[in-house]
This record gives structure tokens, sequence and C-alpha cells, in this order.
């Protein structure tokens, strides 16, 4: 799973198997947590982020909202700017 940006200890990333992963989503890996977020409604799927990361991956997938789209219907990896 492609790497697609590190910020304040979260890891983000991306399957990109999207036949075998709908909807559009993200992965989150914060020490021992993990989640998945809904990159169109900012949701998360499942998991168990805190409060306090989860809004900051929300605001980070909402600034990129439109490059993450792009990267999973194309297949297209690239990694992206962290949350400043």
């Amino acid at each position: 799973m492609p790497v697609l940006a590190r910020f304040y200890g979260l890891v983000i990333k991306m399957y990109f198997q999207q036949s075998e992963h709908n909807p559009p989503h993200i992965h989150c890996v914060y020490g021992e947590y993990m989640g998945a977020i809904d990159i169109q409604t900012l949701q998360m799927l499942e998991g168990d982020l805190p409060p306090k990361a989860l809004a900051m991956v929300q605001e980070w997938v909402e600034k990129h909202k439109a490059e993450l789209l792009n990267m999973w219907n194309t297949q297209e990896f690239k990694q992206l700017p962290p949350l400043e």
C-alpha cells in the first residue's frame, strides 16, 4: 500500500485495487490506531482513530480531495504535501 503523506505521526496510504475496495477511501495509521476514511464524505468507514487525529485526516483529505479521487480512478500514485 503506497504512502501518500506523513504528518504529525499520521501515515496516509491508499490501496489501488479499487474494484475490491469501494467506495474511494484512504487508510490512516496513527500509532496503534487505524482508520479508513471515505474520500467523498470524509466519514470514517472503519477503525478507531482518536477524534483529534480523525479531524486532521479529514482536513487533509478535504484539501486534496480532487487529487485523491484522481489517484483512485487512475491508480497513478504520487505523494502529496502534509498538513501544515
